[in-house]
Order: structure tokens, then C-alpha cells, then sequence
């Protein structure tokens, strides 16, 4: 026992560490009063963003092309986390994704991303088109 903890009780707290630091978590920053169109796998969405690594250095951003980017959710175009985490957002709505690195590049260094990091994504959903237009009032 370790203050009071069983074996059994330690296990089971560190398989839930484990399991939060592999899962995405979402935080909404600003949501939207009235949603008109919610993001569906399949849509193609614009989205503002800035990437950061886990001790807050900033790796890339659209504000340095003056742009959002454009992909189709759903379809592993853009890493995992990316793929839910923009999932069920509201055009207008902005979340920081907290992506841990198996839903980012995993094992591989990409550009100035070390192989194994952890990310922050500040999202900005700036429009959805597409073959789904999802919205609150059916």
C-alpha cells in the first residue's frame, strides 16, 4: 500500500492518467448564441489557427498567410486530432484543442514539431461548405 492506496486502486489511477493523456481535450473559447451550420465529417472547412507546442512556443499559424486553411474534415487530410476536434463546431465558434501525440504526428519530427509532442491548437471555425449543413433547428 502506498498512503493508503491499494494495488488494485494505483493501477486503476494510473490506466486513467494514461487514457487523459492520450484523448483529446477540448476547451470552446467562444461559442456561438445561434449556430446555423455544425461541421460534419465530409464538409470542407476554413479554419484559423495557431499551433503551439506544450511549453506555449508557437510552430505555425495562419496569421502568416493571411488565410484559414481549407481541408474536408473527416478524411485524415490533417492529423487526428484536428479531425475531432473541429467536429460538431459552429462557424464562428473557437476551441483550443489539447492534442496529445498520438492524435498529432505520433513518433515523426515534423518541421520544427519534435517526434513524441503534445500540441495546442487555437481553432477559429471561419466557414463550413459541403455536403452536410447541419442545423439546431430541425
Amino acid at each position: 500500500m502506498l498512503y493508503g492506496f491499494t494495488s488494485k486502486a494505483i493501477a486503476t489511477i494510473a490506466i486513467a492518467n494514461a487514457v487523459l493523456a492520450s484523448a483529446l481535450q477540448i476547451d470552446v473559447t467562444k461559442s456561438v448564441e445561434k449556430c446555423e451550420y455544425r461541421a460534419k465529417n465530409g464538409d470542407e472547412v476554413s479554419v484559423l489557427y495557431t499551433g503551439k507546442l506544450a511549453d506555449g512556443t508557437v510552430f505555425d499559424t495562419t496569421d502568416s498567410r493571411g488565410r484559414p486553411i481549407v481541408f474536408k474534415l473527416g478524411t485524415g487530410r490533417v492529423i487526428k486530432g484536428w479531425d475531432q476536434g473541429i467536429l460538431d463546431m459552429c462557424v464562428g465558434e473557437q476551441r483550443t484543442l489539447y492534442i496529445p501525440s498520438e492524435l498529432g504526428y505520433g513518433l515523426r519530427n515534423v518541421g520544427p514539431i519534435p517526434a513524441n509532442s503534445d500540441l495546442i491548437f487555437d481553432v477559429e471555425l471561419v466557414d463550413v461548405s459541403g455536403k452536410s449543413r447541419h442545423t439546431d433547428e430541425l
